[in-house]
């Protein structure tokens, strides 16, 4: 291990520790409501219509006399928190019969003193409107970044396919009956790796940081092949760089694995320009917005995937005409774009002649255009020495096209040092 290797070891590894000690410290939380506050995002998840997916999941079924518990990381903190909830898909209201935040402890378990039962206009029980969503009042409860909070919904009747986010590379339990307020995990013998209806934790009353950071894109953003459970997406990892290095900001996951910049689909999510407002303009707090995504327009027509068929063959052109309407979108509501690369993919079943054609070109494109407010050059940057086509093989998870632990934290830190004072 070199010098400059061995000080980032231990500069993350510090981190690590700093951020175990934050969350173990949290100051307990207060009872009573709070007041309404300007809110910052500080986790979010892009909703998707119920789906088989690659993985056993429980949107199709939906939830009968349920309660389902989701782990989700903060990435600020504050003294107020309120959920977001997404029936965007659901062609009739949910009704939800009530709903607790916690700070999470092992697995389902949470921590006794801090659970907070939620309310909806003042109300323990709400329906979340058909194709549309639903915010609780805001409640008292201290969080610090880095902080694991859980939310724990209870469906008395039943829902029909519920509106979630697929992949969501982290543990969420379902239990029988009513257990919002249970602080074991007993009664969660069920569990899944995806998101429902939950799109989002907002805080207020905490220290001013940064204006908030989404991460657009595709499954590279939502974090494939990154290890279940840890939090080492490229996204968690960018917020925890940017709180070492002393620019603490909101990290947001705006990820779909499979989504398209230019096409609507069952599994990965509508288009980029049909999600972009909910997804990106309209959280609270967001001053900057990193987009990466449309290796999967150009490599679907090469694979042999049937999950997408028949795939169209795009070009250059139609790819760059998507990116400037995202950046237009942005742009217009006083939102910094920072532009990706196409992280190299050589070998991967995405590659082909015309996909490697089509990324050379609108990587280039992103690079000289001057279109966006700042660029990270991820094809180079995550490069295999001796070919610059093919992805690093110590960031490779073996797919070719993903990259494992390490490559997001490379990843990270590519993104971490764009974001400068002229990309915020």
């Amino acid at each position: 291990m070199n010098a400059f290797a061995a000080k980032t070891v231990a500069a993350l590894s510090g981190l690590v520790i700093a951020l175990a000690a934050t969350t173990a410290t949290a100051g307990p939380a207060q009872a009573g409501p709070a007041p309404q506050t300007d809110w910052q995002a500080a986790w979010i998840a892009a909703p998707q219509r119920a789906s088989t997916g690659f993985a056993p999941n429980w949107s199709e079924e939906g939830f009968t006399g349920q309660s389902v518990r989701q782990v989700v990381r903060l990435t600020t903190g504050g003294s107020s928190v309120r959920i977001r909830l997404s029936n965007d898909y659901g062609s009739s209201p949910v009704h939800l019969n009530g709903a607790t935040i916690a700070y999470a402890a092992q697995g389902a378990s949470v921590r006794p003193e801090s659970v907070r039962r939620l309310t909806f206009d003042h109300a323990p029980s709400a329906d979340i409107p058909a194709r549309g969503g639903l915010a609780s009042d805001p409640v008292r409860l201290d969080t610090r970044p880095f902080q694991s909070v859980t939310v724990t919904l209870y469906f008395a009747g039943t829902t029909g396919p519920a509106t979630f986010h697929a992949q969501g590379f982290a543990t969420s339990y379902r239990a029988q009956g009513d257990h919002r307020t249970d602080t074991t995990a007993g009664a969660y013998r069920q569990t899944t790796h995806s998101w429902y209806y939950l799109s989002g934790v907002d805080v207020s009353g905490g220290n001013k940081t940064g204006k908030g950071v989404v991460t657009f894109g595709d499954s590279i953003t939502d974090g494939f092949a990154s290890t279940d459970g840890a939090n080492n997406r490229y996204p968690d990892e960018l917020a925890e760089r940017l709180a070492a290095t002393g620019q603490a900001r909101p990290v947001l996951n705006a990820g779909i694995g499979g989504n398209l910049v230019l096409n609507d689909s069952a599994w990965y999510g509508d288009h980029s320009a049909a999600r972009f407002r909910r997804d990106v303009l309209d959280q609270p707090g967001v001053g900057t917005v990193v987009v990466l995504e449309g290796v999967n327009d150009i490599g679907f027509s090469e694979t042999d995937t049937p999950t997408y068929k028949p795939a169209p063959v795009v070009s250059a052109d139609e790819m760059i005409a998507g990116y400037r309407r995202l950046i237009s979108q942005a742009h217009a509501k006083g939102i910094k774009v920072v532009g990706a690369t196409l992280l190299p993919f050589k070998n991967s079943d995405h590659w082909g002649t015309h996909a490697a054609a089509v990324s050379d070109t609108v990587n280039q494109w992103i690079r000289t255009s001057g279109a966006y407010d700042a660029v990270v050059d991820l094809d180079r940057g995550m490069a295999a020495p001796g070919d610059p086509d093919a992805l690093n093989p110590a960031y490779d998870s073996g797919d070719h096209l993903h990259p494992n632990d390490a490559g997001y934290t490379a990843m990270a830190r590519l993104v971490a040092d764009q974001l400068t004072p002229r990309a915020r």
